[in-house]
């Protein structure tokens, strides 16, 4: 007899693709994360900024950790109009972008970003000119560079960069996201493409598990961490008021 409380099906075969994911990050990228989690915390005890940065569908997992209820306040979103969503018309405009040389400079020079801050840079192919460019110019800034990619990218296609780099050849800390080249991860008969992409909840996992290690560093350091609380709790909306307040010269999206 079946079990009606398991989902089954290409559902579940989805299901189970994504948790034997994040079990392959979980214990092979814990040196990564933690790497990662201490760069913030150094970032966070010595009065400087944080930011992350993807473009396209990995500016999801750069927007789930900012100004989130058990997020890090001093998150910031490295923004650039027309990559990271999918509200531009023609869409394919945001992808076209992330081709352009020099975009990443001009990005970087008009944002708030300095030397000693961390840019945490999610690209799942780290092929594109854009976050190529955006770590290579955020190191020659000084800042530290955390790069979250698919290293399976940079053996199985070819770089669109001039210099035939990829994103993770110019970070401080890479963090393998383990996703296949093409980011589907079923195939069905009578289905013509692979499909059920894995990218965003490995990734946003990952990141929520930066955050969580460098919190943890933080407390090591005997250092509260500047984290926000649900707004729909009581007392919240005050808990994060003070918070904001305290960390209101590292945080730009008030």
């Amino acid at each position: 007899m079946s079990d009606d409380r398991r989902v089954d099906g290409l559902a579940g075969e989805f299901l189970d693709a994504a948790i034997d994911l994040l079990r392959q990050v979980r214990d092979g990228e814990a040196k990564n994360v933690a790497a990662a989690g201490a760069l913030i915390a150094e970032a966070v005890a010595d009065g400087r900024r944080v930011f992350a940065f993807g473009a396209g569908h990995s500016s999801l997992p750069a927007q789930d950790v900012v100004y989130r209820a058990g997020g890090l306040a001093v998150m910031n979103l490295l923004s650039l109009p027309g990559v990271v969503g999918v509200d531009v018309r023609p869409v394919t405009l945001g992808s076209a972008l992330e081709r352009v040389d020099g975009l990443a400079g001009a990005v970087l020079d008009s944002s708030h970003v300095r030397s000693g801050d961390v840019l945490i840079i999610i690209s799942l192919s780290g092929r594109n000119a854009l976050p190529v460019e955006m770590a290579m110019n955020a190191r020659a800034l000084g800042l530290k560079v955390v790069g979250v990619t698919s290293v399976a990218y940079a053996t199985g296609t070819r770089s669109r960069h001039t210099t035939g780099t990829f994103l993770k050849d110019h970070c401080d800390v890479v963090i393998d996201s383990r996703i296949a080249v093409g980011d589907a991860e079923l195939t069905a008969e009578g289905v013509e493409a692979p499909f059920a992409p894995a990218s965003t909840v490995v990734t946003s996992a990952l990141m929520q598990a930066v955050v969580a290690s460098a919190a943890e560093e933080l407390v090591r350091r005997g250092i509260e961490p500047p984290l926000l609380r649900s707004a729909n709790v009581d007392g919240g909306h005050d808990w994060n008021a003070q918070v904001m307040e305290r960390y209101a010269d590292r945080i730009f999206y008030r």
